[in-house]
């Protein structure tokens, strides 16, 4: 299944609106696994780690509209390559009634580290394809040099 993340600028938008609400639209958590492409098991992970935290009727998860905008972000970010432990970092310094401030320069600032991570790993990577692109045609060479071997005659 194919996830669909929010770009950067809708999450921002997104993030600023989160307020602590009884959200009528509740899902359970067989709904939220199918629609973000993750496991039960994901899901539960994440709420011990207090990345999420549905809500209950009896053992049943239900995940409000809150929640559900948290787990756009915990997913961006592990695209993108955060730890999880840079991903709590992060909206745990989230303020509702707050100017979030704090929670923009720490998210600019990894964000920014991870960049030059991911940059750096892309120059590898392209180093690599080159090297094994040159081997391959010297190894598509050599195969072309080479004459068939005659097969022997059973006499």
């Amino acid at each position: 299944m194919t996830m669909k993340l929010m770009k950067a600028d809708d999450m921002a938008a997104t993030t600023d609106n989160i307020i602590d609400e009884t959200d009528e639209n509740l899902v359970r958590i067989g709904e939220m696994a199918k629609k973000y492409g993750v496991t039960l098991r994901t899901l539960r992970f994440y709420e011990d780690k207090g990345l999420l935290n549905p809500q209950r009727e009896g053992s049943t998860r239900l995940y409000t509209h809150r929640e559900e905008t948290r787990l756009k972000l915990i997913l961006l970010g592990r695209k993108v390559g955060f730890s999880l432990r840079d991903v709590k970092q992060m909206m745990d310094l989230y303020e509702p009634n707050g100017s979030n401030t704090k929670q923009l320069r720490v998210a600019l600032d990894k964000s920014e580290k991870q960049l030059a991570r991911l940059n750096k790993q892309r120059q590898a990577i392209d180093e690599a394809i080159g090297e094994l692109t040159d081997a391959m045609a010297v190894v598509r060479s050599k195969l072309a040099e080479q004459r068939p071997m005659p097969v022997a005659a059973n006499d």
